[in-house]
């Protein structure tokens, strides 16, 4: 145990992580806060799980990742976890499917993971809390499951509009019109799950069969415009510091991402609500298939998707839990938050066949 525990540490260590956050360790000494009680969905009981888990995800920025370790270990369990962006965090699995080193996989939406159960990556479980979640939101194969509602939005600086200065309102704003030129962010990590489903939302809109990869040239002068004239993100600073600042005044963010980041900048934004609606992502948890923590695996997955800990992770990130028990505890403005996008028909089997596709091309031709 001690070997494999040392080797795990030092493969997370040694991790060129990209994506959502860089990768951090639980403090010696934690300081949880009180759990959520909900009425229909008792706390999870404490037990033993002595095994360490590794947690891979895309999903454990702005602290969660952090939280996590220290909430899981007052329930008994050993977690571990490395953060990836969601593209280049399905690349990783897929690449070390033949000797897995994560355990457990959150985060992801459902494009990622058709891919990997396509990739027989993942093992089937169905978790204790199954009759409490919609499972047309996740997976019919019974290999992952719904945890988190989220929106993808863009999003600008409140205080850089006015009557003279109007926000925009939809994504072709920014490239359509002169007023937005140089002045909202454009991606230059197009591994990052938030990334490709901005890119999706954009060239579903332009779907040709008989199209260059199902879009028609006019998507693929879209992309080309909104590279062209947008203004590239810089290694290092928050979208909302350069919002801050001054630098730029609109760029894309998922709903609980915008919640925290607006506390740490001390700055208001507001999201854009397009007729066309938003991609809404569904992000859901899996076990990975080989892991040698099966019992403490499953265990895991019970604890993390139930109601009590998704009330508790929705009150700590501002999430709109999938569990039905999880409601009466969770985040209500973020629930109601994200109750009010519209989403946006997307056909995501099509995204799944083509995004990788898509992405080689805007990276070859338009976002270099």
């Amino acid at each position: 145990m001690k070997k494999r525990t040392g080797l795990v540490a030092a493969m997370v260590a040694a991790f060129a992580l990209v994506g959502c956050s860089a990768p951090a360790t639980a403090p010696e000494t934690t300081t949880a806060p009180a759990p959520v009680t909900t009425s229909s969905d008792p706390a999870p009981v404490a037990v033993s799980h002595s095994d360490p888990i590794v947690i891979y995800s895309n999903s454990v920025s702005d602290g969660r990742g952090d939280w996590l370790v220290q909430r899981a270990a007052q329930d008994g369990f050993n977690v571990q976890y490395v953060s990836l962006g969601g593209g280049d965090l399905q690349n990783r699995l897929i690449a070390e499917a033949a000797n897995p080193i994560a355990d457990v996989v959150f985060g992801l939406n459902s494009v990622y993971y058709e891919k990997l159960v396509a990739a027989d990556v993942l093992a089937p479980y169905t978790p204790a809390w199954a009759d409490k979640v919609d499972p047309t939101q996740g997976t019919q194969s019974k290999m992952y499951w719904p945890i988190v509602r989220e929106p993808i939005m863009l999003v600008y600086n409140t205080a850089a509009v006015d009557a003279d200065n109007p926000a925009p309102t939809d994504w072709p704003d920014l490239w359509t019109n002169q007023n937005f030129w140089n002045r909202y962010e454009v991606p230059t990590n197009l591994g990052q799950a938030t990334t490709q489903m901005v890119l999706s939302g954009i060239l579903t809109r332009y779907r040709d069969d008989n199209g260059d990869l199902g879009i028609s040239q006019a998507g693929w002068d879209a992309i080309a415009s909104y590279f062209k004239h947008g203004n590239r993100a810089v290694d290092g600073t928050d979208l909302y510091a350069r919002m801050a600042s001054g630098d730029i005044l609109a760029g894309q963010m998922y709903l609980s991402g915008k919640a925290t980041r607006e506390a740490q900048y001390d700055i208001t934004t507001n999201a854009c609500y397009p007729t066309i609606g938003v991609p809404m992502v569904v992000q859901s948890v899996a076990m990975v298939k080989g892991t040698k923590h099966t019992d403490t695996a499953e265990a895991f997955i019970d604890w993390f998707g139930s109601g009590q800990i998704q009330a508790e992770w929705s009150q700590q990130f501002f999430t709109a839990p999938t569990n039905s028990d999880a409601v009466a505890g969770a985040n209500q403005d973020a629930i109601s938050q994200t109750d009010a996008f519209s989403p946006q028909d997307i056909d995501w089997a099509f995204v799944a066949a083509n995004i990788d596709k898509w992405v080689e091309k805007i990276t070859l031709n338009y976002a270099g």
